[in-house]
């Protein structure tokens, strides 16, 4: 059942739909627009469209599970829903831990391209770029220690502002688009339109926040479904517009000298440098925002796993009233922000989203009998990331293989610490539990 919480204090439809597109519109879409557009070609509406129907799928099984499972746990309780509490669970909790610092790390990228962009060209050099990519990820830490609240309070009006900036450059773009960009004889081939779909998947992946807010959501049965797919729904016609926009107004080799910041460049035919600022604005904003949001969740999702005794005891602890996790999430997503590509880091967050969503789904499939969904659609949600998956995986050993063994590594480092931690640390663990 449901927390009973008070009323003023509960989440309304449209506070839950502002959840699910604040987390999707984020960081995510200034990070990997260029990107799909370089891979994509005329057809990146069409691999944003493929990405986000895999999104829906799963948000049918995130809607079922959340109605039967209302708990501000999310994705962690319906992985142990079905699955009980063991080695693989363990794994799979560790594996969502280790998505959320690589979209951390993402986003970050994103913050100091777009913030780059305030620069004379004369200081945009690669030792400005790591030290704005730094600042991006140790400002909202420290804000997170002194006061999480300072800047969750302002969400609200960040992702009014992000919308209002992206809908003006749609209003505006729409009617300078050259629609011989969008034709099919400038699409690249099939499988990379696909595969450009699954690199860019993890710009989708905010909609299961909403799930950690189930506990305290107003009239949950009803709400929560309405909120996953209006959100969702909102989001791909938004991405597909965006999409539209970019690809249409810029040549492809304009796209791919803006790469990095490619949304900006596109709102320079229509609205000049003016929008060009103005999306950079909105870039800078949103990517902060879903810096501080993305580790506040993730260091609370590092606590709760430990709490439920599948990670070391020690991330339970607290510093400045807040838990230890969150300097190992900010260090970590530092590290990773400052050495690797961003095409790497957008490869190694979908795909941990995606594994986790199958996963999802198939919790879903497990649970039909309880959530009341249907054993065929949440198949179908299994079936549609695993798919998206081997695309992926098959899309980067054929244009970057030396990608995959950073797959390798996300999927190995969620093995390894589960492996060291039964195997050393958990009986120690368990004492000390007792003992305290």
């Amino acid at each position: 059942m449901a927390k009973q919480v008070n009323h003023k204090d509960q989440v309304s439809f449209l506070g839950a739909v502002a959840i699910g597109i604040g987390g999707m519109v984020g960081g995510g879409i200034f990070a990997v627009l260029g990107l799909a557009a370089v891979l994509a070609g005329g057809a990146t509406p069409i691999a944003f469209l493929i990405a986000g129907l895999v999104a829906l799928l799963t948000a049918y099984s995130y809607a079922k599970l959340s109605v039967t499972y209302p708990n501000n746990g999310g994705t962690i309780i319906f992985i142990d829903k079905a699955f009980h509490r063991n080695w693989y669970t363990g794994v799979v909790n560790n594996l969502l831990w280790i998505g959320y610092i690589v979209t951390l790390a993402l986003y970050t990228v994103a913050f100091g391209n777009y913030a780059a962009t305030f620069l004379p060209q004369s200081a945009q050099t690669p030792l400005i770029n790591h030290m704005l990519i730094s600042v991006g990820i140790l400002f909202p830490t420290l804000l997170n220690l002194l006061s999480a609240a300072i800047v969750s309070k302002t969400e609200t009006y960040v992702v009014a502002i992000k919308l209002a900036i992206l809908a003006l450059v749609i209003a505006f773009g729409l009617g300078g688009v050259d629609t011989a960009r969008l034709q099919p004889s400038t699409w690249e081939a099939p499988l990379q339109i696909i595969g450009a779909g699954m690199i860019i998947f993890v710009a989708f992946e905010g909609f299961e926040l909403i799930a950690n807010t189930a506990a305290t959501v107003r009239n949950y049965k009803v709400t929560l479904p309405r909120a996953y797919y209006s959100s969702v729904l909102f989001v791909i016609v938004l991405y597909v517009l965006i999409a539209i926009v970019v690809v249409g107004s810029l040549p492809a080799d304009k796209i791919a000298a803006a790469q990095d910041f490619a949304l900006a460049e596109a709102a320079k035919p229509s609205l000049g440098q003016l929008g060009f600022s103005l999306v950079g604005i909105a870039a800078v904003l949103a990517t902060l925002s879903a810096i501080n949001s993305t580790l506040y969740g993730s260091a609370r999702l590092s606590y709760a796993i430990a709490t439920e005794g599948e990670l070391p005891a020690a991330l339970e602890r607290k510093v400045w009233n807040q838990p230890v996790g969150l300097l190992i999430t900010a260090g970590t997503a530092l590290l990773l922000a400052n050495t690797a590509d961003l095409s790497s880091i957008s490869t190694m967050g979908s795909a941990s989203f995606l594994i986790i969503f199958a996963l999802v789904n198939l919790a879903n499939f497990v649970k039909a009998p309880e959530t009341g969904s249907s054993r065929l659609i949440a198949l179908a949600g299994v079936l549609a990331c695993s798919a998206a998956l081997a695309v992926l995986l098959i899309h980067t050993a054929d244009q970057n293989p030396a990608q995959l063994w950073g797959l390798a590594g996300l999927a190995g480092s969620a093995f390894a610490v589960e492996i060291i931690y039964v195997l050393f640390l958990k009986k120690d663990d368990q004492k000390e539990r007792i003992r305290s």
